[in-house]
């Protein structure tokens, strides 16, 4: 789907588990990578990648289809949501915003971060990790291929068991 197709249409996303999905109506804001060491331990990796979504109205904002986050206030002014089942980072919430994990949503392509937030607290090697080389083991690759997941699918089910295909 092009972005000129997504635009105007409802976005959707979750946990790895399903527990929790969310549908966003609405245009959604500047999408971002944050540097600050909250934010690489709240998502386990060396930045947080987020998107600000819509503000909350009857015709946008976010709309929790199935469960809802639990959160860890993580700073005075900043709490944090996640998958109480999997663990999944959802969202960044402040007093006046809401912006979600790009890599919650189930269509991700047109997500590109747009700006650097707390880039003097970058890890100073994320600058040049893909330089590193390819991994190119293809006995490797045939045995990732055999992985059954029990990760949710990344579009909207009717039904899906409370932690995941695997009870």
């Amino acid at each position: 789907m092009s972005e000129t197709e997504k635009a105007g249409q409802p976005r959707t996303g979750g946990c790895q588990c399903g527990a929790v999905r969310f549908r966003i109506n609405g245009q959604l804001g500047r999408a971002s990578i944050c540097h600050c060491r909250m934010c690489q331990k709240a998502f386990g990796g060396f930045f947080g990648p987020l998107v600000t979504a819509p503000q909350d109205g009857a015709e946008s904002g976010v709309e929790w289809t199935r469960g809802e986050p639990k959160y860890f206030q993580s700073s005075i002014n900043i709490d944090r949501g996640f998958c109480a089942e999997c663990g999944t980072p959802l969202t960044y919430r402040t007093p006046t915003s809401l912006d979600i994990a790009i890599g919650a949503f189930d269509e991700r392509d047109d997500l590109m971060p747009q700006v650097q937030v707390n880039h003097a607290f970058r890890l100073p090697w994320v600058e040049t990790i893909f330089d590193a080389p390819v991994h190119g083991d293809t006995d490797y690759y045939s045995k990732q291929e055999q992985i059954i997941s029990f990760q949710h699918p990344d579009h909207d089910t009717e039904n899906w068991p409370a932690k995941g295909l695997h009870l």
